[in-house]
């Protein structure tokens, strides 16, 4: 009995020490020889019957092994890295360092570079301004609209300015209405973007997310029995003008639907607001670039090895890794400020958000919480979920080189699957 006892110490203790190993040396332990050849979700299935259990996170690591031999690698590729947060360590890393299209995974570096720089509750504001007099109910001068590029102006706000100008006796204008458009450099598309995708328009002042501004503004004045004698111009506002309203919403609102739909315009209007951080003024697409390779080298990774060109991931010239999603995850977790906001705004598996309808009826529902992202030929995925035993992770998963966006899905799926399961 005491021998058997001592053999089980002794395999336990080589388990350990191989654990230990791959830790330090970040190479595999396991060299299974599974047949590539095989369909996917037999394979996969495989990985989660072991007829002798291995301990954590040697579990998982042999399942990711199996996945990375799947036959979906064979025309085309992944990389993927998981950190363990509890023990702020590496547990497992496939071509982490191959740099990848990010797709809308992009939206978390964006994200968590914003709220790392300007806090959750930044305020994004429009504000209508006038100059001139007020005599008699009439402005004698004209309305400057100041745009900050806050997407989620609408009609509640829109009424709101309406409200201003009767609040100061106003039924009359004799003077022009002016689109502020300063906050930015005038394109209105971003760097290697497709002309013909349904690309947003990079606008500092919008209405419903849409480049309608003036004329909504326009139209809500003359319903709302305001004479106007006005046209409609572009133009910087004076410095002497003085303030008739200020609509604002927050960094964190934002987030919230940039992240869980993947709206592209959220995203870039939290990158222009990452651009226009420091005063600079005219905003520019490199400002924001700037700031957030700072941010980067905060992580202690070297901005010149990535390539960054937009805030959503549309861009056919971003460049990043899975080692630098994961970094940032990493970061964001263990800053409470900065995590609090970026958990709340990711989709919960198979609960809402992009991740509404995946990972059902898996240990991954409703526990991974991560960012889609989906570009043509590429699929990604960055987030976290909690494995069997409580322990906290982080990972991100980048494939390229698909046809079938389905696929990548599936691929992924299994991966937050193997990271769920005991």
């Amino acid at each position: 009995m005491k021998q058997r006892k001592r053999t089980w110490m002794f395999l336990y203790a080589c388990i350990y020490l191989m654990q230990m190993v791959q830790a330090q040396t970040g190479v595999e332990v396991f060299n299974d020889t599974t047949n590539t050849s095989q369909d996917t979700s037999l394979l996969c299935d495989s990985t989660f019957n072991d007829s002798i259990p291995l301990p954590w996170p040697m579990n998982i690591q042999k399942r990711l092994d199996q996945i990375t031999r799947s036959p979906l690698l064979e025309t085309s590729q992944a990389g993927i890295i998981v950190w363990d947060l509890d023990a702020d360590s590496v547990i497992y890393k496939f071509n982490e360092r191959q740099l990848m299209r990010p797709a809308s995974t992009m939206k978390v570096l964006t994200a968590v570079a914003a709220l790392d720089l300007l806090g959750g509750s930044h305020q994004i504001n429009t504000h209508i301004k006038y100059t001139g007099r007020i005599d008699n109910r009439t402005l004698n001068g004209n309305i400057y609209c100041i745009g900050g590029f806050d997407p989620k102006f609408d009609a509640e706000d829109m009424e709101a300015c309406l409200a201003a100008i009767k609040g100061l006796g106003i039924d009359t204008i004799r003077g022009d209405i002016y689109a502020d458009l300063s906050m930015k450099t005038p394109e209105l598309l971003g760097e290697g973007w497709c002309w013909d995708d349904k690309n947003p328009t990079l606008t500092p002042l919008l209405y419903n997310g849409k480049d309608q501004f003036l004329q909504q503004f326009e139209q809500t004045l003359r319903e709302g029995k305001i004479t106007l004698y006005s046209e409609l111009k572009e133009g910087n506002t004076p410095a002497d003008a003085k303030i008739l309203c200020t609509r604002s919403h927050a960094l964190w609102q934002v987030l919230d639907r940039m992240m869980k739909e993947s709206d592209n315009l959220y995203a870039e209007a939290v990158f222009y607001q990452i651009a226009a951080a420091k005063g600079i003024k005219p905003a520019k697409n490199s400002n924001a670039r700037g700031n957030i390779n700072q941010f980067v080298r905060k992580l202690g990774l070297n901005p010149s090895n990535y390539r960054i060109a937009d805030g959503s991931g549309l861009s056919l010239y971003n460049y990043l890794t899975p080692e630098l999603l994961v970094q940032t995850l990493r970061y964001a977790a263990q800053n409470t400020a900065v995590h609090s906001y970026l958990n709340a705004s990711l989709p919960l598996a198979s609960v809402d958000g992009t991740l509404k309808n995946r990972m059902r009826k898996t240990a991954a529902s409703q526990n991974v919480r991560a960012k889609t992202g989906t570009v043509t030929g590429i699929v990604s995925l960055a987030g976290y979920c909690t494995a069997a035993n409580g322990r906290r992770l982080c990972f991100a998963i980048i494939n390229q080189g698909l046809i079938r966006a389905a696929k990548g899905r599936q691929f992924q799926d299994w991966v937050c699957r193997a990271l769920c399961e005991p």
